[in-house]
């Protein structure tokens, strides 16, 4: 299960990639495409990107061009499942609302019948 950090992060780095299975990008595009409410540096940038690496999202390369650092993104397995990942988590906290909103009704009108009953 990712943090919000990492959330953040693996969406930026899908959004980039584009469908496709890997993508070149330099810290300033991946700060760029994320929310601005948040500030990440690049040592942070760095940290969640090595982590989201070790959980197999994808594969990192380290590179440089004209003196800027750049990342090779190839998304594995589990980078191309994350959207759909992020959307089944969502129908599920939905699906729960939803049971909690039933189990709460039931027992209102269980008591509403016991009232009637006993009262």
């Amino acid at each position: 299960m990712l943090n919000r950090s990492e959330n953040e992060i693996m969406q930026a780095v899908y959004s980039l990639c584009d469908g496709t299975e890997g993508c070149l990008v330099s810290p300033a595009d991946i700060l760029a495409v994320l929310p601005p409410k948040r500030y990440y540096n690049t040592d942070e940038l760095d940290d969640i990107l090595n982590a989201l690496h070790c959980d197999g999202y994808f594969d990192l390369i380290y590179s440089e061009r004209k003196g800027e650092r750049m990342y090779l993104i190839s998304l594995k397995e589990s980078g191309f499942a994350f959207r759909r990942t992020a959307k089944q988590k969502q129908r599920d906290i939905t699906f729960k609302i939803f049971l909690a909103f039933l189990g709460a009704l039931a027992t209102f009108v269980f008591g509403l019948v016991l009232k009637s009953l006993f009262g």
